[in-house]
């Protein structure tokens, strides 16, 4: 039987002072400097692409965007080039197309991926292990394996050049499921079972236990699939063929074969598609760090 000691702050500090040894959570000025630049470095290659795509969508026709250092303030800052896209192609009907998309994605990934999450993770059945390893397995398949045949599925099915065919495969994706999966089990099995023997169903034992404690992944859950949706190019180009029910990211290709030649254009585009979703996950990022905090510590 093991014993676990938890000191004090006085006795803890004593300790390391006593070992020789110091506190990672209070490096050095030599570790501190090391840490920042490093978190610097690593800001400016994620962000750097953004800012740039950003000021050459705000230059005029007259300014070199490929000057070397890049000169990331414009000179004459100008929105024509915005104004070009909202009159190249119906840049509002196509975002509204990506939200209904996005939205109805999101509520089935959370509908389907909470009852497989929960029946995987607490109920126990005959073959559990078997259908745990096909999940397992489809992440292993990139998706363009499966292309042909999700197009022949959406295609008998009647939903070919439709919306509901853009949305239907992603209704419920493998990762998602593994991870509510991880959520439910982390949930102490006693209280499920002592609910059960209150006579509660298995909608109630979803409702007021384990919804409560998997709400986080959840939220975790339903940002990556809105921006799995949102961002997705290669299978909205594939089943639509009505300009008229394009998506946003395929719209966005209009203007790439259009304005090949001039990528201030494209980088307009560009920075319309990507606000949504950078407004979305500032909105939800407290709830998705807390999704990830209660999905890496147990207990």
């Amino acid at each position: 039987m093991s014993t676990t000691v938890t000191l004090s702050k006085p006795y803890k500090d004593r300790f390391w002072r006593r070992t020789g040894e110091s506190d990672f959570l209070k490096p050095t000025a030599g570790g501190a400097v090391v840490r920042y630049a490093l978190l610097i470095l690593i800001a400016l290659i994620a962000v750097f692409p953004f800012l740039w795509q950003l000021s050459t969508s705000l230059k005029g026709s007259m300014e070199d965007i490929y000057a070397f250092p890049p000169n990331l303030v414009p000179r004459h800052p100008t929105l024509e080039h915005y104004a070009t896209v909202s009159h190249t192609i119906p840049i509002v009907k196509y975002a509204w197309h990506s939200l209904l998309v996005g939205v109805a994605t999101v509520i089935c990934q959370v509908v389907f991926c909470t009852c497989a999450g929960y029946a995987l993770g607490v109920l126990r059945f005959r073959g559990k292990a078997l259908f745990f390893g096909l999940f397992l397995s489809t992440l292993l398949l990139p998706g363009e394996v499966t292309l042909t045949s999700q197009y022949l599925t959406v295609k008998s099915l009647g939903f070919a050049n439709s919306l509901v065919g853009v949305f239907l495969p992603g209704a419920i994706g493998a990762i998602n499921v593994l991870l509510i999966t991880t959520a439910c089990a982390m949930i102490p099995k006693d209280i499920i079972e002592a609910a059960e023997i209150d006579g509660a169903t298995t909608w109630q034992r979803i409702r007021h236990i384990v919804w409560p404690n998997i709400r986080g992944m959840v939220t975790v859950v339903a940002l990556f699939s809105f921006i799995g949706a949102w961002d997705d190019f290669l299978w909205p180009l594939v089943v639509l063929s009505d300009p008229e029910k394009y998506t946003l990211t395929v719209g966005m290709q209009y203007l790439q074969s259009n304005f090949g030649s001039n990528p201030r254009v494209v980088a307009a585009g560009t920075i319309i598609a990507l606000v949504p979703v950078i407004i979305l996950f500032a909105l939800a990022q407290k709830q998705f760090f807390k999704g990830v905090q209660q999905g890496g510590v147990k207990g």
